[in-house]
């Protein structure tokens, strides 16, 4: 039943395609957003792609699929139309209704551009399958809806598991994370609750109800003294222990980190009213607790729950303002939001010397948020400022 419905949808939304007209000259215009402005003449080409200059110029799946939800909350969509059309031809081989998106595209060892890892990176994927459904919702475009439901399909069958006595988790990728019989690989950072709580309206003979349920189970569980780690392992017997990240050798540091910083902006992002929500929040008071007493966030944190690099760079701040916002930490909010303004580039318009990339998508999640340019409702559904009522 599962394998006709997802080759229904599959027919019906390539139908859907087939018929799209060529993108309106007379679009909406698009909302004022000069952070999006800056990040896009600095890190998005002409053709689409979403470039990081500090990696070799690499692009990756997540890099788009973020680029897509700025778009939509920018009502770029004349950008966003070019972001989904690069994405297609270059990571999902030309068409994204029979295949989800490789991880990262860039240059080869044999110096050749293209796709450097075909596996899909599903945080990418919920991200840019929620971007489509809700661009469909906003622009009232039902070829995003249909694509979005096609990729959600996708996500459901290839990326999703079971895990027993825990319950429906997103596995980080269609393979690879599945090493023996008895242990799975986890990233925390890769399921946001809006996402979930929002695909499940969207697609309710899915997954999705069953992840937003499981996730703050998995986050409770997972943390190291109260913490978000980068990496989690899921053992049958052992239960939950903090990993490397895959393709580290044996032995390397447990950390939370670059990751694991996002679980707290995506925690403080999330409508209270949102089922499971503060359950969220109070899986990970870690972060909360070191703020007290410290200035800014940490770079790096141990599983033993420990401070070993405080060094942070300007996106952690950007990351925890909206979960410090609501747990109400209005003064140490104030920090993050003061170390922003300090650290914004009258020339560049972007955060940081230099201005990395990485830091800029924190950014404009963390700051898109607090200035109220997108929130996301008790259902996951993305409100924007241009959007009228």
């Amino acid at each position: 039943m599962l394998r006709l419905l997802r080759t229904v949808t599959k027919v019906f939304a390539a139908a859907v395609l087939a018929m799209s007209p060529v993108l309106c000259q007379a679009q909406a215009a698009v909302a004022s957003w000069p952070l999006w402005n800056a990040y896009a003449a600095s890190f998005i080409s002409e053709q689409g792609r979403v470039i990081d200059p500090m990696r070799g110029d690499l692009t990756t799946s997540e890099g788009q699929a973020y680029a897509m939800f700025f778009a939509l909350v920018a009502n770029d969509r004349a950008r966003f139309e070019l972001l989904l059309d690069w994405t297609r031809d270059n990571l999902a081989g030309g068409d994204m209704t029979q295949r989800l998106p490789g991880w990262s595209w860039g240059k080869s060892a044999d110096g050749e551009w293209k796709l450097v890892d075909q596996n899909s990176a599903s945080d990418a994927d919920l991200w840019m399958a929620y971007s489509l459904t809700e661009a469909g919702r906003l622009w009232q475009e039902p070829r995003y809806s249909a694509l979005g439901k096609i990729m959600a399909s996708e996500i459901a069958a290839q990326e999703v598991t079971d895990l027993p006595g825990l319950g429906t988790v997103l596995e980080p990728g269609s393979t690879g994370f599945h090493p023996d019989a008895q242990t799975w690989i986890l990233n925390p950072s890769y399921t946001p609750l809006p996402l979930t709580t929002r695909m499940a309206q969207a697609n309710p003979a899915g997954p999705w109800a069953s992840l937003s349920h499981t996730l703050p189970v998995l986050l409770s569980r997972s943390a190291r003294e109260g913490y978000a780690m980068d990496w989690v392992s899921f053992n049958l017997h052992n239960g939950f222990a903090a990993a490397a990240a895959p393709g580290q050798t044996i032995g390397s540091t447990k950390l939370g980190s670059y990751d694991a910083i996002r679980v707290y902006l995506w925690a403080g992002m999330t409508n209270p009213q949102t089922p499971g929500a503060e359950e969220a929040m109070l899986a990970v008071p870690g972060m909360a607790t070191y703020l007290a007493e410290h200035q800014y966030p940490p770079e790096q944190v141990s599983e033993q729950g420990e401070a070993i690099s405080v060094s942070a760079p300007v996106g952690f701040s950007a990351a925890v303002i909206p979960y410090l916002d609501t747990l109400g930490k209005v003064a140490v909010r104030d920090k993050q939001i003061t170390r922003l303004a300090a650290e914004l580039d009258p020339g560049t318009r972007l955060y940081g010397h230099p201005a990395a990339y990485y830091d800029q998508n924190l950014v404009m999640f963390g700051k898109g948020w607090l200035d109220r340019r997108f929130r996301f409702g008790r259902d996951g559904e993305l409100k924007v400022t241009w959007k009228k009522r």
